[in-house]
């Protein structure tokens, strides 16, 4: 019988056509060792469901996140990051909403470490974080430092520019420490350099970017890092993310020809 047959209800077709998917991705040898998500349009879920509180979205989108790791996690994913909470969030959101957000990634956080096979690590700054917050990331990258399995990056209070400064500050600093002179410094300073200092020094760079809400930009999201990522946009807003939106960004991912310039 077709999938399409109006004899199947719509939420066995989704599930026939996810697991058909799944099968399709076993065979695929092009697979990303990191993904990048950048989670958007959790406000305005909320609004288009009536909803007056815009934490009620951001509850839902954090919901959504969990399940997206264990999508990340069957896909053999090694290296997930989830952009949370931008440096300039910190600065541009109203009091009230800011301090709910802060309080509904705490508790993500936490939840993501729950599971004991994932290692969490905070990317980013706690400058202008609740010390709740702040708290919670600390916590679980703690709990979670021994893991072996899938690598969580949760970016929280981060900005992609203020990374590379942070990188550059390292490594002048610790150049100067070793009495380094700056002709000296000019000579060492390489990519590589630079990317060993960057908040997810050591990880392999994203290979695929995601974001939801139909919105195509970086948002000052891995700069440095995206590079030479792929780029995939989803229409759905963050909450409304599916399986099968993640399936088909796979799909998509295994069917380009990553030149690198080439």
């Amino acid at each position: 019988m077709s999938l399409r047959s109006s004899a199947w209800p719509p939420e066995v077709l989704y599930r026939l056509y996810a697991r058909r998917l799944w099968r399709a991705l076993d065979r695929v040898a092009a697979r990303p060792r990191h993904i990048a998500m950048i989670i958007d349009g959790n406000r305005r879920w909320a609004k288009q469901l009536g909803l007056a509180d815009a934490a009620d979205g951001h509850r839902a989108g954090a919901a959504k996140m969990i399940e997206f790791l264990s999508w990340c996690d069957r896909a053999g994913i090694g290296t997930v990051t989830l952009y949370l909470l931008s440096r300039d969030n910190l600065t541009s959101r109203a009091g009230a909403e800011l301090a709910q957000l802060q309080g509904i990634i705490a508790k993500l956080a936490g939840q993501i470490a729950e599971n004991e096979r994932w290692q969490v690590q905070h990317v980013g700054s706690v400058e202008g974080l609740d010390e709740e917050l702040a708290s919670a990331l600390s916590n679980a990258q703690s709990v979670s430092a021994r893991r072996t399995g899938m690598h969580v990056n949760l970016a929280v209070g981060y900005g992609g520019r203020s990374e590379i400064v942070d990188a550059m500050r390292a490594i002048v600093r610790g150049h100067a420490d070793r009495g380094g002179t700056i002709a000296e410094l000019a000579d060492i300073v390489t990519p590589d350099l630079i990317g060993e200092h960057l908040y997810t020094g050591g990880q392999p760079d994203p290979d695929l970017v995601i974001r939801t809400s139909g919105e195509q930009r970086l948002s000052d999201f891995m700069l440095w890092q995206s590079a030479h990522s792929e780029f995939y946009f989803v229409e759905a807003l963050g909450p409304d993310l599916r399986e099968v939106d993640f399936l088909r960004a796979l799909r998509d991912f295994a069917s380009r020809e990553r030149r690198y310039g080439k």
